[in-house]
C-alpha cells in the first residue's frame, strides 16, 4: 500500500511548474515528481498522480468527477453562476457529471463519430492544401497564426455552421476565456468572462437564423433538439455549441502547433511521419500532449495506488506527466515516430473522453505530411513564444521559414 508523499520538495517542484521557465519545459519536473512516489500531496491539500497507472485510473474511476458547483462557495466562488466564463465551464460537458452529462453527450456524439468526421476529409485536405500555399508564397510566417489556428477553427467553423467571415475573431477570445482552466482570480475573470459572453452572444444569434433558416450543420441539429422539447434547452444549446467551438480547435492548434516544433527539431523523423501518419501522430500527443493535466473531485469512497480518496478532496491527475513515464514507455524522453506502443492519456479517459479527438486526429494525420512533402526546407526561426498555461501546452507564435 502506496503512502502520500508531501513535504517542501513536493511544494516546490509543483511551484514551478506554476512559472513561465517551468512551463517551457516541464518534463524534468515531471521526472522528479514522480519517482517522488505515486500519490502526492501539495502544500493545499490537492493529491497529485503523475505515473501511467495512476493517471489512467484516475481518468476512468466514476468514482471521481467534475467539482459539483455546491462546493464552489467553499473555494470563495458563491458568485459563480453570474461571471460568464464560470458558468460557460462549470455547467458544460467540461464542469458536469451523470446523469445530465450522459444525456447531453448523447445528444451531441452523432456529430463527432468516424464516419462524420470522415466526411470532412475533403474540405479539411482543401484548407491544408490552401495554407500551405499561403506559407509557401510568404517565406516567413507565425505557424499559430496561419495554419494551427485557423485549420481548426475552419473545420469547427464548418462542423457548427460559423461563416467563414465571421471566425478570426474567436482565437483570442477563447484563450483569454479557458484561462480559467489554470487559476480562477479576479485578474483572469476581467478577460475570460467578456470572452466568454462575446462567444455566447455570437453563438446565440447564430442558433436563432438557424431557427428560421436550418441548414445541414451541427448548429441546426442541436436547435432541432432544443425544441424538441426536454431533451436540451435553451441554455444548454448555448452552452453546447460554446464548448464544441471552443474545444474544437483549442486542443487542435496546440497539437499542431506543438507536432510541428517537435518534427521540425528531430528532421531524422520525417521518413516514419510519411510511412504511418496515424502512428505518427499518437506518438506526437503522446511525446507533447496540448492537455497537460486534468482535475477531479472525489465523488464517492475510492482508492488510488492504495491510498483512501475521501469524498470532497480533490485530485490532479498530470497526464503529461504519464505520458513520459518509463514504466510505461521505453525511453519515453525519446520522440520515436515508428514506435507502435504509443497509446497516451492526452485525450482523456472514461466518460470525459475528448469528443474531438476524431477530428483532431483526422486533421493532423493529413497536415504532417502535406506540410513535409510541400515544404521539405521547413524550419523554425527565432521568436517562438510558448503559451503562459499549466493545463494547455502549446505555443502563442511559432515563427517558421518554408525556403
Amino acid at each position: 500500500m502506496a503512502s502520500i508523499v508531501e513535504g517542501r520538495e513536493v511544494s516546490a517542484l509543483l511551484d514551478e511548474l506554476t512559472t513561465m521557465v517551468g512551463r517551457e519545459d516541464p518534463y524534468g519536473h515531471y521526472t522528479r515528481l514522480r519517482e517522488l512516489g505515486p500519490v502526492l500531496r501539495d502544500a493545499d491539500g490537492t493529491l497529485i498522480v503523475t505515473r501511467f497507472t495512476e493517471c489512467q485510473s484516475v481518468s476512468r474511476d466514476h468514482k471521481l468527477g467534475k467539482m459539483p458547483v455546491e462546493l464552489l462557495p467553499h473555494l470563495g466562488l458563491a458568485d459563480w453562476a453570474e461571471h460568464p466564463a464560470l458558468y460557460g465551464y462549470f455547467t458544460s460537458l467540461l464542469g458536469i457529471n451523470p446523469p445530465d452529462h450522459t444525456r447531453l453527450r448523447r445528444l451531441v456524439s452523432s456529430g463527432f463519430t468516424v464516419r462524420r468526421v470522415q466526411e470532412l476529409r475533403p474540405a479539411t485536405t482543401r484548407m491544408i492544401d490552401e495554407m500551405i500555399e499561403a506559407m509557401a508564397a510568404a517565406g516567413t510566417a507565425d505557424f499559430v497564426s496561419v495554419f494551427a489556428f485557423p485549420l481548426p477553427c475552419n473545420v469547427i467553423s464548418e462542423l457548427l455552421g460559423v461563416p467563414e467571415a465571421d471566425r478570426a475573431q474567436f482565437q483570442h477570445l477563447v484563450q483569454d476565456w479557458s484561462a480559467v482552466l489554470d487559476e480562477i482570480t479576479p485578474e483572469v475573470l476581467l478577460k475570460a468572462d467578456p470572452a466568454a459572453q462575446a462567444v455566447r452572444d455570437y453563438l446565440a444569434g447564430l442558433a436563432a437564423e438557424r431557427r428560421r433558416h436550418p441548414r445541414g450543420d451541427l448548429m441546426s441539429a442541436m436547435v432541432e433538439h432544443e425544441e424538441a422539447g426536454d431533451r436540451l434547452t435553451g441554455d444548454e444549446l448555448l452552452t453546447m455549441a460554446g464548448l464544441l467551438f471552443a474545444a474544437g480547435f483549442e486542443t487542435t492548434t496546440n497539437l499542431l502547433s506543438n507536432g510541428l516544433a517537435a518534427l521540425l527539431d528531430h528532421p531524422g523523423q520525417r521518413d516514419a511521419l510519411l510511412a504511418d501518419p496515424a502512428a505518427a501522430v499518437e506518438e506526437l500527443l503522446r511525446f507533447d500532449s496540448p492537455v497537460q493535466n486534468i482535475d477531479r473531485t472525489v465523488l464517492e469512497p475510492s482508492t488510488v495506488a492504495g491510498v483512501t480518496l475521501e469524498p470532497g478532496q480533490r485530485i490532479v491527475a498530470y497526464t503529461g506527466a504519464a505520458n513520459r513515464d518509463p514504466r510505461r514507455f521505453t525511453d519515453p524522453d525519446r520522440l520515436d515516430l515508428g514506435r507502435t506502443d504509443n497509446a497516451s492519456l492526452s485525450f482523456g479517459g472514461g466518460i470525459h473522453y475528448c469528443l474531438g479527438a476524431p477530428m483532431a486526429r483526422l486533421e493532423a494525420q493529413i497536415a504532417f505530411p502535406r506540410l513535409l512533402e510541400r515544404l521539405p526546407g521547413l524550419r523554425r526561426v527565432e521568436g517562438a513564444e510558448r503559451r503562459d498555461s499549466l493545463t494547455i501546452r502549446g505555443f502563442d507564435t511559432l515563427p517558421v521559414n518554408t525556403d
